[in-house]
């Protein structure tokens, strides 16, 4: 082991690569792992995985695959080696650490709330489905917070997109299909308050806000035919805002919507702001 540990450190590596067996290479790479070369200890495990499968060090290989990934930042590397091992070695020594460092590594791999989130979603499932196989894990707290973090994340990708139709307003070439940012708007914050129930209460408060204005903007722009009904959906959506939310700062904000919303279905003229 000593010699192999000077191998790492003086310039061997691409010796090893070539002339090493598939065990010597696994302790190679233990080696280079052993002092934090993780990129160098992943590359050669690589390299003899589907060697040392069936072999005494196939298990333990395959785990440390997965770790020299992980602390070298290929977290997508990461979590597919974990995977494999939880999937090839379902009473493997090191099962355990592998559903939770599969979900880790994808916790970790989480994007901008701007961009795609489809890693996120693939962190949820993997973090409930460790939480589902092992209940009784000493790592459940840190797991359940891992998981609120990212339903969260995800409650903010739908809030930004809420947002951007509801700042793009009337804006025409902006609108889908014929359709309205103020629609879209609406749709997207009832969709986030439907599909994540423990969103946080700004958000929530958010939603509902973003909810009552639009329909108040999108009944004034209307055909006369909708209004009626739009002005109408504009004073259900100050009550359901009031009543989760009655000390909300946005409060007058909130009743200016509503007796505007009033005073167009009596047939009055708009009040001077």
């Amino acid at each position: 082991m000593t010699a192999l540990l000077a191998l790492t450190s003086c310039g061997e590596y691409n010796a090893v690569q070539k002339y090493g067996d598939s065990e010597y290479k696994y302790e190679y790479a233990k080696a280079c792992y052993a002092r934090g070369k993780y990129t160098r200890a992943f590359e050669t495990l690589s390299g003899v995985i589907t060697a040392m499968k069936g072999s005494g060090y196939g298990e333990e290989s395959l785990y440390l695959m997965g770790l020299s990934a992980y602390h070298s930042g290929d977290l997508t590397a990461a979590a597919e080696a974990f995977r494999k091992y939880y999937q090839s070695y379902p009473r493997g020594m090191y099962v355990e650490d592998a559903h939770y460092y599969c979900g880790r590594a994808l916790y970790d791999a989480v994007p901008s709330p701007k961009l795609d989130q489809t890693t996120t979603k693939q962190a949820i499932a993997e973090l409930q489905r460790f939480l589902d196989v092992y209940p009784t894990t000493r790592l459940k707290d840190q797991t359940q917070e891992m998981v609120q973090q990212l339903q969260d994340h995800l409650v903010e990708k739908e809030y930004l997109s809420a947002k951007l139709y509801y700042d793009l307003g009337g804006y025409i070439l902006n609108s889908l299909q014929g359709g309205s940012n103020y629609e879209a708007c609406i749709v997207t914050s009832e969709n986030a308050l439907r599909d994540y129930p423990f969103a946080n209460a700004e958000r929530r408060e958010q939603f509902l806000l973003m909810i009552l204005r639009s329909r108040y903007h999108l009944a004034r722009q209307s055909v006369d035919e909708k209004k009626a009904e739009r002005f109408r959906q504009a004073v259900d959506d100050y009550y359901a805002f009031v009543n989760e939310f009655p000390e909300s700062q946005y409060l007058k904000e909130a009743q200016g919507y509503l007796t505007k919303s009033q005073r167009a279905l009596k047939g009055l003229p708009e009040e001077e702001d």
